[in-house]
């Protein structure tokens, strides 16, 4: 089967029709799930997720929960998609929300443990559990991340490669959550490093074929958070 028939095997509208249940499943599973890691991640105390020291920084400033600063964020950041010509879909917007509900959720039932070794579990587990709900969210093409689209935009419009522009919007957005007294260490760096290749090895394992295989490469990057 030569690539065009490829492209149609994986494309066609009735497919998409009858997968769409179980996409819409996968979808909000898979970002519930990421709220949950952000949450473990965060009571860790090692060190949180590079737009989470930006969220738990503000909301220390203004007395909001992480999770409705999230929401906030994420809406301000939909907006920029705004010049930047980008496109959003259902799992944009539901990315915006159903992320923000869930942290916030599973930071009112998880505590914070004082010992070292459950603080390094809940992030080895958050990482993990990250990992897997990344695959899901993405593996559905049903929209990127606000914050993805936001790179992918950024990347059309000045024509600077991915690394540079995505290094640019992590650096200043951990940064600034830095200096407003969100949580910076190891458990951010340990994040950075490893959610490239756990997210490389589950997505196509959570991929529903919705899109065809030259272009799963592109949907593989992996979300800024």
């Amino acid at each position: 089967m030569g690539h065009a028939g490829r492209v149609l095997q994986y494309s066609s509208p009735s497919l998409r029709g009858r997968r769409l249940p179980r996409r819409l499943i996968q979808l909000y599973a898979g970002l519930a799930l990421y709220g949950v890691s952000m949450a473990l991640i965060i009571r860790s105390t090692l060190g949180n997720m590079p737009w989470d020291v930006l969220h738990q920084g503000v909301a220390q400033r203004l007395g909001w929960s992480i999770g409705t600063v999230s929401i906030v964020v994420g809406a301000l950041v939909l907006l920029c998609w705004i010049p930047l010509r980008q496109r959003p879909g259902l799992g944009t917007v539901s990315n915006v929300v159903v992320i923000g509900l869930a942290v916030d959720t599973a930071l009112a039932l998880v505590p914070a443990p004082e010992s070292l070794a459950l603080r390094v579990g809940l992030l080895a587990a958050g990482v993990l559990l990250n990992a897997v709900a990344t695959a899901a969210y993405i593996g559905v093409h049903l929209g990127p991340g606000p914050r993805d689209g936001l790179m992918t935009g950024l990347v059309g419009r000045t024509g600077r490669s991915v690394r540079l522009v995505r290094t640019s919007i992590e650096v200043a957005v951990v940064a600034t959550g830095w200096l407003l007294g969100g949580t910076l260490g190891l458990g951010t760096v340990v994040y950075a490093v490893a959610i490239g290749p756990l997210v490389q090895v589950l997505l196509p394992r959570l991929s529903l074929g919705t899109a065809s295989p030259s272009i799963r490469p592109v949907a593989a990057r992996v979300p800024l958070g």
